[in-house]
């Protein structure tokens, strides 16, 4: 057994959305280090456009402004990467939003906003890039799958004590979507997972960006997850290593689901 390319993902492409900050930045550094050629896309340009140029120390990363909340978007989306490439590798969708208010306030928009990115994106972003994905899944007799990785989060697997309420359901429906996904496509070669994210600096989670020390109190192994966290989990699902995990999600959170249960 030869284990050496494991990891790599040298010839590679990748497409992140929300790959600007955050989680997202950090799937696209990981893939960027371990040879992969990768677009990030973001619904502010001036912000896109910089982190692309950050991480092009790494390799090559392209900058693709698009605001993928809508299925236009989506559309838009996949027909700019079209223009750089024949075929691709791994889409992750990462782009999402949050919102929270008390029960009785909750409103309509915060539920919609969230629930169409972070829920209905990943599928119609999936389902109008499916004809690269399927070239790509293809290739070389279709040695080595397509891949598709869904960012959902710990909220969808376990309660918070947060009123985020369609973030909640956002996450948990993307999970079990990622599930029914999975036995579509992997009929075509293209491998869809997960993964659950916990406490990462973010501008989404300000609590673990802005009081890590604090938040770690809560966390069983004591510390916010890393960059290498975040990027090792996608690197390993990205790669060859992650051949076989098909309709899964990855729990990556220091052990906070099991605490909470």
């Amino acid at each position: 057994m030869n284990t050496s390319e494991l990891f790599t993902l040298k010839g590679r492409t990748a497409l992140v959305t929300g790959g600007s900050r955050g989680i997202g930045r950090m799937i696209a550094a990981g893939f960027l280090a371990q040879g992969a050629t990768v677009y990030i896309t973001a619904r502010k340009a001036a912000a896109c456009d910089q982190t692309a140029q950050e991480l092009s120390a790494l390799g090559k990363c392209v900058s693709l402004p698009v605001d993928v909340s809508t299925v236009e978007g989506a559309k838009a989306l996949a027909a700019a990467y079209g223009r750089h490439e024949t075929s691709l590798d791994i889409l992750v969708n990462n782009a999402g939003a949050a919102w929270g208010a008390p029960f009785d306030e909750f409103p309509e928009s915060g539920w919609d906003k969230v629930v169409d990115l972070n829920l209905k994106t990943p599928f119609f972003l999936t389902q109008a890039l499916a004809g690269l994905l399927r070239t790509a899944a293809a290739a070389n007799g279709g040695a080595r799958p397509a891949k598709v990785i869904n960012i959902a989060s710990i909220d969808g697997v376990s309660v918070n004590p947060m009123e985020t309420y369609s973030y909640a359901a956002s996450k948990a429906g993307l999970i079990h979507m990622t599930r029914r996904m999975a036995l579509r496509l992997i009929q075509d070669n293209i491998v869809v997972s997960a993964i659950a994210p916990g406490a990462f600096a973010s501008d989404m989670n300000k609590l673990a960006r802005d009081h890590a020390e604090e938040v770690s109190h809560h966390i069983p192994a004591g510390r916010i997850g890393t960059d290498e966290d975040m990027a090792g989990t996608a690197i390993y699902l990205a790669s060859r290593a992650g051949d076989y995990v098909v309709g899964s999600t990855l729990v990556v959170d220091g052990g906070v689901t099991h605490a909470r249960s």
